[in-house]
């Protein structure tokens, strides 16, 4: 496969993108077109195993363990009791509550792994609070749509250590957290309904997403195309850090029409390819598209946390306030992927730490 194909498909995802069609349909249609018009019907026929795989892998189970945990957190309360705790120990700070804003996204993103769900937590919790102490309404919402970037650059202490898996890691939380809503005396029939059906739904939408990349990569794959990438840059004479600046900029602008999931599991078979082939360090890289993928989530016209934040907030204000506050954030981001840039250590230190190399 050449370059020029691969970008005419990449065009065309991104057309049916802005006409509205869903991201999976999207993902799914061009994979089995693409396959079918390189290999014919006969690796329609393939597809069914793979698809198989991808749903029978038990790594997959800690994605509903980890959203129902948040929905527990959420609607036991424990999520208010977080934030006025985290307030008290704040409060000294200059801004106040706009630091408890990000403390509070950073410990729920560390135990839902959702920057949606952190962002209209956090939103629903700090509202009535900033509003009663007059907080400016921009930078408090720009503060709560930005905290919710850390959803998944946060992982579980226990997974780190080595103690457990990731889905051992998400049914502890989910047993501890049933036990702290059970002394709060929140458990109740109703309670498992909300919590298991808003589960079920969230749970259903990211693997049907995570399915139809998997069938859109199989045809990436037997076509070639991350290695017809990697030559192509690779002819080109770019250095690793104008690769890395070009792709600053190709991201911030797929991240204006595509969320973070898709996002990740679209660009990731052909990025990593292309830029380990001029010496990037794999894990520095994973670290640098999750930065990269979550400033898509505050960036319009898509920016995902920035409608979730708009849509939580009560004072019925334009959503300009929303992306005035949230765009310091943005530069901070971008300043800060850069500094990685500068000194890739503060990624490579700790693994390396870690692993003893």
């Amino acid at each position: 496969m050449d370059v020029s194909a691969i970008a005419i498909g990449f065009a065309i995802m991104l057309g049916l993108m802005l006409i509205g069609l869903p991201i999976a349909v999207v993902m799914a249609a061009t994979g089995v077109v693409g396959g079918v018009l390189a290999f014919g019907w006969p690796l329609v026929d393939s597809m069914s195993p793979v698809m198989w795989g991808v749903m029978n892998e038990p790594l997959l189970t800690a994605i509903p363990l980890f959203i129902l945990l948040g929905e527990i957190m959420l609607r036991s309360g424990m999520a208010d009791r977080m934030y006025s705790a985290m307030s008290l120990w704040l409060r000294r700070l200059p801004g106040g509550l706009l630091h408890t804003n990000i403390g509070c996204s950073a410990l729920f993103a560390a135990t839902s792994g959702s920057s949606v769900a952190t962002a209209a937590t956090i939103g629903t919790v700090a509202s009535p609070a900033l509003e009663a102490r007059g907080y400016d309404r921009a930078r408090s919402l720009g503060s709560i749509a930005a905290g919710g970037t850390l959803g998944i650059t946060v992982v579980m202490g226990s997974i780190y250590a080595g103690i457990a898996t990731p889905t051992e890691s998400a049914a502890l939380c989910v047993v501890a957290a049933l036990v702290l809503a059970a002394i709060g005396g929140k458990l109740s029939v109703a309670f498992f309904e909300r919590c298991f059906v808003q589960t079920a739904r969230t749970t259903g939408v990211v693997l049907l997403i995570v399915l139809c990349a998997f069938l859109l990569n199989l045809t990436l794959s037997l076509t070639g195309a991350a290695q017809a990438m990697t030559a192509w840059v690779t002819s080109l004479g770019i250095g690793m850090t104008a690769l890395l600046l070009l792709l600053i900029v190709f991201y911030v602008l797929l991240g204006t029409v595509m969320d973070v999931l898709s996002m990740i599991v679209l660009t990731i078979p052909i990025a990593v390819p292309v830029v380990s082939a001029v010496g990037v360090d794999p894990v520095w890289f994973g670290i640098y598209i999750i930065l990269m993928c979550e400033l898509g989530m505050i960036t319009p016209p898509v920016g995902m946390n920035l409608y979730v934040v708009q849509g939580v907030r009560t004072d019925g204000g334009p959503f300009s306030d929303v992306v005035r506050g949230a765009f310091p954030y943005v530069l901070i981001m971008l300043g800060f992927v850069l500094l990685l840039m500068a000194v890739p250590s503060l990624v490579t230190w700790l693994p390396r730490t870690m692993l003893g190399t």
